[in-house]
């Protein structure tokens, strides 16, 4: 658990650098770049201005190193800011050392601000302290009250500017946040489609395929019961058209729905709504659930396949999902014990008891080895309703055992 949560902590840690790396990317622009230096030249003159006459020369040499830090601050990178900075402030300081009531000082600020939005939190944090300092050995030298004005001015400057970083910061985070979930409810969605259409397209052509085998052996003796087998595998093949349009179709409609979301109220709401009912009309196809079992049941044994179905207990507080994921069960592990073990019998048995519903389906056809798609599914199916499931050899033959929960989601958090 512990390495679990440093893990965790890194990673927090890792966005919000990444994050903090792309808003000052943001705001470290040519335009941003030419307002700092204008704005730091300008306070450098007025500081120039309000010295000349004492040190001519002295304040010349203090602009220009002022100045020249100031160009190389604007294109300076993250590690070397802090000295560059420095370098510019102390040219700031020959300038106005001595005379709290220069507004050259001002220069400071603009450095402070600079320094935060361009070297990071560490960097400001670290000119910020450097600038108290500065301004308090000015203090102790002239104990002009004016000093704490600049200081505090300074310190104004570095808070306001962190906590703009930090606003940014927060809505940068927020955006990859809701990339990775909008990216991360496509693959489910994906995941979800590729389950339903492997359920359904594989359950039809193995059904479909067990009448075909069986006309064709019919065709010269009985060609009614050929013709029979015929009829049920179109009727099938049309159901499982159908059943492919509504999965289509649900898709489209959550697609649609997520446009209109995306979009807002009103047009833009019902274009998505339109979108999504245009795509597919199968929408309102209710998804099998364990009251059907018995029809797919039927489908089999019309197909010639050995199957018995026991359903005990009283399953109607079961939730639709729960019921739909039973049947799904069902249909694969029936689908593969026709596929991997044709004429062997079949048993299923659906138990209701208060809390759970215990699925199990026996094959005994020889068992084998299967790591396939449907065994996944199967899986995947059942762990998403809060249940589990296994499958494996289990005597002389293939089992396939599940334990789904019949509480609601929210009933088992109530509980």
């Amino acid at each position: 658990m512990g390495s679990a949560s440093a893990q965790g902590t890194r990673t927090i840690s890792r966005v919000a650098a990444r994050a903090e790396d792309a808003v000052r990317a943001e705001y470290v622009t040519r335009r941003a770049r030419s307002l700092f230096f204008g704005a730091f030249a300008a306070f450098v003159a007025v500081a120039l201005a309000f010295a000349l006459p004492r040190h001519p020369a002295l304040d010349a040499a203090g602009a220009v190193v002022s100045l020249a830090a100031g160009v190389l601050l604007a294109h300076a990178r993250p590690r070397a800011m802090l000295a560059v900075a420095g370098l510019a402030a102390a040219g700031v300081a020959a300038l106005g050392s001595g005379q709290a009531g220069n507004v050259g000082w001002f220069a400071v600020c603009v450095l402070a601000g600079w320094t935060v939005l361009a070297g990071g939190r560490w960097v400001g944090l670290a000119f910020w302290a450097g600038s108290l300092l500065l301004f308090g050995g000015e203090a102790l030298a002239d104990h002009d009250p004016g000093w704490a004005a600049w200081a505090i001015g300074t310190t104004a400057t570095t808070v306001a500017t962190l906590a703009v970083m930090h606003e940014r910061a927060l809505v940068t985070q927020l955006r990859a946040a809701q990339a990775g979930l909008a990216e991360r409810s496509r693959a489910e969605e994906r995941s979800r489609i590729a389950r339903e259409l492997h359920d359904v397209i594989a359950h039809s052509l193995t059904v479909s395929l067990l009448h075909i085998s069986s006309a064709r052996l019919a065709v010269e003796y009985d060609p009614a019961d050929a013709a029979r087998a015929l009829d049920e595998a179109e009727r099938l093949g049309r159901a499982s058209l159908n059943e492919v349009r509504s999965i289509v179709g649900m898709s489209g409609a959550s697609a649609g729905a997520r446009a209109g979301a995306g979009a807002g109220a009103g047009a833009g709401a019902r274009a998505g709504a339109g979108a999504g009912a245009a795509s597919g009309e199968a929408i309102a196809a209710p998804a099998p659930g364990i009251d059907t079992l018995g029809e797919l049941v039927d489908q089999l044994r019309r197909a010639g396949a050995d199957v018995s179905l026991t359903i005990e207990g009283n399953l109607e507080r079961a939730p639709a999902t729960t019921g739909s994921t039973v049947y799904r069960i069902v249909q694969e592990s029936l689908t593969n014990a026709a596929k991997h073990a044709p004429g062997s019998p079949v048993t299923v048995r659906v138990i209701a008891s208060p809390g759970d519903i215990e699925l199990t389906v026996d094959s005994a056809g020889a068992p084998g080895t299967g790591a396939g798609m449907g065994l996944t599914t199967m899986r995947e199916r059942a762990e998403a309703v809060g249940g589990r499931c296994a499958a494996g050899p289990h005597g002389t033959g293939w089992r396939v055992q599940a334990t789904l929960p019949i509480a609601a989601a929210s009933e088992r958090a109530r509980a």
